[in-house]
């Protein structure tokens, strides 16, 4: 059956990836048939067959939908079932999988100052120290900024996380021009609220800058300069527990507050779930340092919320928006309230979720959810792109990579593909340049003495300037976690959540890293500018970004075939320079972006 249909394919389906409700949508199949059904479903109700209309090329329907939410399609032609194949093509089998359709609201959009920029994250202890440290109680500073991170467990068999370097707010102020020279347009920051650890993710005060990171009056200074730099400062916001040393729980009485540990008589009661109090508690994954919120309890809700909460505390300062750690363990009503909120301070702030998976389409803990339909998150962080970019530049295989690509493409409403954040690596993560290094070991003592030989770096290296070439030219923002652009090796944490080298900068790298942000922040093409696959084998792919007065067409050749590209008029080496007037050699083991603008 010679039967054509391809979502990624405008002449098939005239608008790409997710819609807004109300909005017109035409499907066309293209091909010989009897009798052509469009079944659609839109998720948990039942399926609806809807007549396609004959065309003189196939068939034809088209669609206007007015309920948002998540909707599964495939075709009955002439009585087989016709769903999503590999690289989305329509295939014939009665166990393909249905193509989806996010429907999303009408209203919905995302903020136009992230799309085209740079993110730039930063773990606040590792970054910069201005010195004047003041070491809280139960805590210590290391010697050396290139000491390791504590990893052993102390005798109670637990690792407190207790040991800091000292970095602070007036050392990332002090730092501000080497994200200025990467022309960083959004400062991610790991947790700066009070909190017993150095990843802080155990919330001590909501309404605190941690001292060992300075003052509140540190913090305004920091998003003040940020903004003269053209820079918004995204802050971390960690909802869903908080520590056991804090003043909502109070575990050690620290706190000049009556903790919910204390006593059921305390106001921060509520927040929590006993089984036996108050010793058993639920906590996040089971860490009693963590104890889990209760977030649909009315009070921590209005806590976080209301108009004296602590989301619209930190938006009188200048800030670009928030991520929220673990979406998935949010209550969707308690993430539509977190965007009102943050959206009603500040239209133009950004709401990111950390979702690890595909988020147009997830399930967590039994339930569907709701991240892209425009009552709840901007934007995720792209884990998806991320292993794929990793496989394709470590096995020099594009399939994986490919099918990811265009599962996005189908998947995601395009405001939301052009702010996805594209990430390498996070301080959840092995650092992208080991990760790139593909040497494997186990246990964090043999992952705190392994490093790179000379031939392994000088290979990752090569590996990371290609995938850095993919991560700043694809759909979405590129973010690069601290010291990547340097050359920072590290596995898990805590390594990947070492200081940040500056007195051993690979220059080279950074050299490299400089050239893609000009490249990106040049051409307004990497802004919402549409994706198009124009080649592919098994090792090389070439896609183009393209809009109306500019196209950049990126090559990644990981195979050992030379190819000839071929094209009208005069095209750039953005990345080497040179002008090529109709065609392109492309050598094996090689990248490239070409693009119609000349930037010097």
């Amino acid at each position: 059956m010679d039967i054509y249909y391809d979502p990624l394919d405008c002449k098939c389906k005239d608008i790409t990836g997710g819609i807004k409700q109300n909005e017109k949508l035409i499907l066309n199949i293209f091909g010989n048939a009897s009798s052509c059904f469009l079944v659609l479903q839109k998720d948990g109700e039942a399926a609806e067959y809807k007549h396609m209309q004959r065309t003189a090329q196939g068939w034809q329907i088209a669609l206007c939908l007015s309920d948002i939410g998540l909707y599964f399609y495939y075709f009955e032609i002439d009585g087989r079932r016709g769903g999503c194949g590999k690289f989305r093509k329509l295939v014939f089998d009665d166990g393909a999988p249905p193509y989806q359709l996010i429907v999303s609201r009408a209203d919905f959009s995302t903020p136009d100052w992230f799309k085209g920029g740079i993110m730039y994250q930063i773990f606040p202890d590792r970054f910069f120290s201005s010195g004047n440290v003041i070491v809280g109680e139960g805590k210590w500073l290391h010697k050396s900024w290139k000491e390791q991170p504590e990893y052993r467990m102390n005798a109670e068999g637990k690792v407190l996380n207790n040991d800091f370097f000292g970095g602070n707010l007036q050392g990332i102020i002090k730092k501000l021009d080497h994200l200025k020279n990467l022309r960083v347009t959004a400062l991610y920051l790991n947790p700066v609220f009070q909190a017993y650890s150095n990843h802080r993710y155990d919330t001590g005060d909501y309404k605190q800058i941690d001292p060992m990171l300075g003052s509140e009056a540190d913090f305004e200074k920091l998003t003040k300069e940020c903004e003269a730099r053209g820079i918004r400062v995204i802050l971390d916001g960690v909802f869903n527990h908080t520590g056991e040393d804090s003043r909502y729980f109070n575990k050690y009485g620290h706190y000049d507050s009556l903790g919910a540990y204390q006593s059921k008589n305390s106001q921060y009661y509520a927040w929590y779930t006993f089984s036996r109090f108050p010793d058993k508690y639920d906590s996040w994954w089971g860490i009693e340092s963590l104890p889990a919120v209760n977030e649909s309890c009315p009070a921590y809700v209005d806590f976080i919320t209301g108009e004296a909460g602590v989301l619209r505390y930190w938006m009188k300062y200048p800030l670009g928006g928030y991520r929220l750690d673990v979406a998935d363990e949010l209550p969707d009503s308690f993430i539509e309230k977190i965007r009102a909120t943050v959206k009603s301070a500040d239209p133009d702030a950004l709401v990111i979720g950390e979702v690890w998976e595909d988020a147009s389409n997830k399930i967590a803990y039994g339930q569907r959810r709701r991240y892209l339909q425009g009552n709840e998150l901007d934007s995720v962080m792209n884990y998806p792109l991320k292993d794929a970019i990793i496989h394709f530049i470590s096995t020099g295989k594009t399939d994986n990579f490919r099918q990811t690509v265009f599962m996005l493409l189908d998947n995601y409403p395009k405001c939301v593909l052009d702010s996805l954040m594209n990430i390498l690596g996070t301080h959840d993560t092995v650092r992208i340049l080991t990760a790139l290094g593909g040497i494997h070991v186990a246990g964090k003592d043999a992952m705190s003495v392994t490093v790179m030989d000379e031939d392994t770096r000088a290979s990752a290296l090569k590996k990371l300037k290609a995938a850095a070439v993919l991560q700043f030219t694809l759909f979405g923002v590129p973010c690069i976690y601290y010291g990547d652009e340097v050359g920072m090796e590290g596995y898990a944490d805590p390594f990947c959540r070492m200081p940040f080298p500056w007195d051993d900068i690979d220059e080279d790298l950074l050299f490299h890293y400089k050239r893609l942000a000009k490249i990106r922040s040049k051409m307004s093409v990497f802004r919402e500018g549409r994706y198009r696959e124009l080649y592919a084998d098994s090792q090389c792919i070439v896609y183009e970004r393209r809009s109306e007065k500019e196209v950049a067409v990126v090559c990644m050749n990981c195979g050992y075939n030379k190819f000839e590209l071929k094209f009208d008029g005069t095209l750039y080496d953005l990345l080497k320079g040179g002008a090529f007037a109709g065609s392109y050699a492309l050598k094996p083991e090689s990248y490239t972006i070409l693009g119609n603008k000349c930037i010097n």
